[in-house]
């Protein structure tokens, strides 16, 4: 059944979530006509939900312009995420020594369909050549942690994934053959640890391994950033992996005792 064939299923909530999504980096104000249409909604649908939202502090309107941008009360919303997250309460010590190992930048992402999550974030002193905040999304098929993640998926899982991502090249290194993919992921698998070099940002380099839950089932990936220009792959692999692999093991041992 679809949603939009429940009965429960509440439209004018699905509506206000789209004209929230609808901002961006590249729809930072909008006016009414504007948000309607990156919302996917009539000018009327989009005329409510944007009075509400003001009203309830999500949106404002700029006094000149006229045009709406969102406000920071809509980040409570993440940050209450991030608070319940007991992952996160759980990795943020194992990061935090792996950042001080390494002495390079370490990150937990978490799956959300396609796409792995930026939900913890320790940051080295040294230069990185990408920024890349909490809340970020990458794509899952063509990333360290994302192929971390895939490598401990059953292949039929893995497929359906690659299926449903929109595989595009990033940069000449990106990979995009499904069957190519598959082949790295394999070999993550086999190695216990996933590496992507300069396929999503060029000068970006990471590696990264799994996090298993009780279940045996992955439920994020543990990543080091380590820039082409400090790092070069083998040197990353030999130096690096055996750190990430044991911060990932440690991580999922502290979730098991709870």
């Amino acid at each position: 059944m679809n949603d939009n064939d429940n009965a429960l299923f509440n439209q004018s909530l699905e509506k206000g979530l789209a004209v929230l999504r609808a901002f961006d980096a590249q729809r930072r104000t909008m006016n009414l006509a504007e948000v309607a249409e990156a919302a996917g909604i009539n000018k009327s649908s989009a005329q409510r939900m944007i009075h509400t939202l003001e009203a309830l502090g999500y949106v404002r309107k700029h006094p000149q312009t006229k045009r709406f941008q969102l406000t920071p009360r809509v980040m409570e919303i993440g940050y209450n995420y991030l608070a319940a997250d007991t992952l996160v309460d759980v990795a943020n010590p194992f990061l935090a020594e792996l950042a001080q190992v390494t002495g390079e930048t370490t990150n937990l992402t978490e799956p959300d369909g396609v796409e792995m999550v930026y939900v913890a974030r320790f940051v080295a002193p040294k230069f990185i050549p990408i920024h890349m905040p909490i809340g970020s999304r990458i794509p899952m098929y063509c990333t360290g942690s994302g192929r971390a993640y895939l490598s401990a998926l059953e292949d039929g899982e893995v497929r359906e994934l690659l299926a449903a991502s929109e595989l595009q090249r990033h940069t000449q290194q990106t990979l995009v053959d499904p069957e190519a993919i598959l082949a790295q992921v394999s070999m993550t698998r086999a190695k216990g640890y996933a590496i992507n070099n300069e396929e999503l940002f060029l000068g970006d380099m990471t590696i990264a391994a799994p996090i298993l839950g009780s279940q045996g089932r992955p439920v994020a990936s543990v990543h080091v950033v380590a820039p082409t220009s400090r790092w070069t792959q083998e040197e990353a692999e030999r130096r690096l992996a055996p750190a990430v692999i044991e911060c990932a093991r440690a991580i999922r041992t502290s979730i098991r005792t709870l």
